[in-house]
């Protein structure tokens, strides 16, 4: 049974969302290199916390792109809606962010993300990548869920880093 989500019109979402998450590496690796993957089909096949990510729009892709996301042992399938997406290839600065718009799992208001590509010295290069989400009933306190987040979003950092190194 699907369930639909509130949709995220705001970037600042992904810093004052009751949970939010965030990932800021530098990764041995070119912007341009980076940002393809990140927005080839099958995406984030490194990620051992998805089963498979599959771009459901035609290139090129867009801020009305749209994509299907299924997590680890398919417990879990989102479909998501972008409402960000910026290019600047001559400056190597990449940017896009998502909602879920229906999940396949009850427990969720509100779900996003956001990945900023941008160059660092010697060829390498930022991803800040935001998780933020706001869930139906009770949340956790934060002396709970901060642990718990950090080990979830713990591989898909360590997987992200590993993959580009």
């Amino acid at each position: 049974m699907p369930y639909s989500l509130q949709p995220i019109t705001d970037e600042s979402f992904f810093d004052t969302a009751p949970l939010n998450y965030t990932i800021d590496v530098e990764v041995p690796a070119e912007p341009d290199y980076v940002w393809s993957e990140f927005t080839r089909q099958n995406t984030l096949d490194w990620c051992r916390a998805l089963k498979k990510v599959t771009y459901t729009s035609p290139e090129p892709y867009d801020e009305k792109t749209t994509r299907t996301a299924v997590l680890a042992a398919g417990a879990i399938t989102l479909n998501e809606q972008f409402f960000i997406w910026d290019e600047d290839p001559a400056k190597h600065v990449y940017r896009h962010a998502f909602y879920a718009k229906i999940s396949s799992r009850p427990g969720l208001k509100q779900f996003g993300e956001f990945t900023e590509v941008t160059p660092s010295p010697g060829g390498r290069s930022r991803i800040v990548w935001k998780f933020a989400m706001r869930t139906s009933g009770v949340a956790l306190p934060s002396f709970l869920s901060t642990p718990i987040s950090a080990a979830a979003f713990g591989s898909v950092k360590r997987d992200t880093v590993k993959h580009f190194s």
